[in-house]
């Protein structure tokens, strides 16, 4: 069965497997604000935060993406924050907002993150991701997933955070 969240209170269905907590993270390759592939997901000997958000250009995913550069500048992981903005764009973001304790990439050349099951499947933003966070431990094993129920929504900060301390530990 398919995963749904919502576009303003409208269900909007998302295409890709369900991933879950216990599966292991498929890797993914995205593109960096300077034209560099990076990939993500599967077992890289440290622990990593996988963000997934509609567009920079947006109110709630500017805030999102400042809100996680200040709040894991401390601590020692790999925080990807991936949308399909195109790397020109996320470079002009990143600079504007002195994003620098993240990796802001796009995954416009592979669509990999419908490994995850965030691609947008329909209605106005098709083909766009939508609003998630995984955690990945060192073992490439998800140990945290939210799903934003509400596209427009911010997600629970707090929740990530405590996720990723408890693996830190």
């Amino acid at each position: 069965m398919a995963t749904t969240v919502n576009l303003k209170g409208n269900p909007v269905v998302l295409a890709g497997p369900q991933l879950n907590v216990g599966d292991k993270a498929p890797e993914a390759v995205v593109v960096a604000s300077d034209l560099s592939e990076k990939r993500i997901g599967g077992a890289k000997g440290k622990v990593q935060v996988i963000i997934t958000v509609p567009s920079l250009d947006t109110p709630v995913c500017e805030k999102e993406t400042k809100t996680f550069n200040e709040k894991c500048a401390g601590y020692d992981v790999d925080v990807t924050v991936v949308s399909m903005d195109l790397p020109f764009a996320e470079k002009r973001f990143c600079e504007s907002f002195n994003i620098g304790n993240i990796t802001v990439a796009s995954d416009f050349r592979y669509r990999d993150m419908e490994k995850y099951g965030v691609l947008i499947a329909e209605g106005a933003l098709k083909g766009i991701l939508a609003r998630a966070v995984f955690v990945v431990d060192k073992d490439g094993t998800v140990t945290y997933k939210q799903i934003v129920p509400e596209i427009t929504e911010e997600p629970n900060y707090d929740e990530v955070l405590q996720a990723v301390a408890n693996l830190l530990k």
